[in-house]
């Protein structure tokens, strides 16, 4: 068997496997202490009437919506997305084309728009997800949410962020602007097993960063129990009683939190 056969067969579903598992475990062990400030900072936030804004663009708005509106989930947490300017904000949907968008996520003035249209409250904190944390929409935004007094939450890689130049004309990065910062342990690249001719397969920072907002949503549930609160939790829409349930608990946040298109 060639030595180029022998990388492909390393490069499989076993090989992937193992390397998530230990970095979920590294993840893990060297976040917990910045969870534990994350979690503080957002159950402040909504024992003062605040809700969690989250944002992420390209495939990083998965973790806004893995923090805004699931099941398990925190009802008090809107979703913040490019298309807010068009949904809420009058733009012609051709903005969205696949190359608008990505000229889109480099533009620091989208975040304005962004920012303005949004219900935010000056108790709301806000989750920013990048795992690069270099484009001009995310660093913007960032700066918005820092101006306003926000708490700012940022979930990102600091290895690929540190490796990387800004693209936001201040130089600055999501994590030099964040109070609390989550890094997700993906290498530069995202990708972590190397193939042959210098490309990677195998993305990580989704399922870490998804890991980490989880994490942060288990210690403000946490908080708010042993406080002897009941934490505002979304039920899956599938079970009975969930839709009757997530009703009653969105109505005290009417006009406050979103889920997108």
């Amino acid at each position: 068997m060639s030595k180029g056969v022998e990388k492909i067969v390393d490069i499989g579903a076993a090989a992937y496997v193992e390397q998530v598992e230990n970095l979920v475990g590294e993840v893990a062990r060297s976040q917990a202490e910045p969870v534990r400030r994350a979690a503080a900072a957002v159950t402040a936030a909504l024992r003062a009437g605040g809700v969690v804004n989250a944002f992420g663009s390209g495939h990083s708005e998965a973790i806004a919506m893995e923090i805004a509106g699931r099941a398990g989930g925190l009802v008090p947490a809107n979703r913040l997305a490019l298309r807010d300017v068009v949904v809420y904000g009058g733009e012609p949907v051709s903005l969205l084309t696949a190359a608008n968008a990505r000229e889109l996520e480099r533009d620091p003035a989208i975040a304005r728009r962004i920012y303005d249209l949004a219900p935010v409250r000056p108790e709301d904190v806000f989750v920013l997800i990048s795992s690069s944390g270099v484009n001009g929409s995310i660093v913007e935004l960032a700066g918005i949410v820092k101006r306003h007094g926000h708490e700012l939450i940022a979930i990102t890689s600091v290895r690929h962020s540190t490796a990387m130049p800004s693209r936001h004309p201040s130089g600055h990065k999501l994590l030099d602007l964040a109070d609390v910062v989550l890094d997700n342990g993906a290498p530069y690249g995202d990708a972590v097993m190397p193939l042959p001719g210098g490309s990677s397969t195998g993305a990580v920072s989704t399922i870490t960063s998804a890991l980490l907002a989880q994490m942060v949503v288990a210690e403000v549930v946490r908080e708010l129990l042993e406080a002897g609160e009941t934490p505002p939790m979304y039920r899956s829409v599938n079970v009975a009683g969930g839709d009757e349930h997530n009703r009653a608990l969105e109505a005290r946040y009417a006009g406050r939190i979103r889920r997108g298109a």
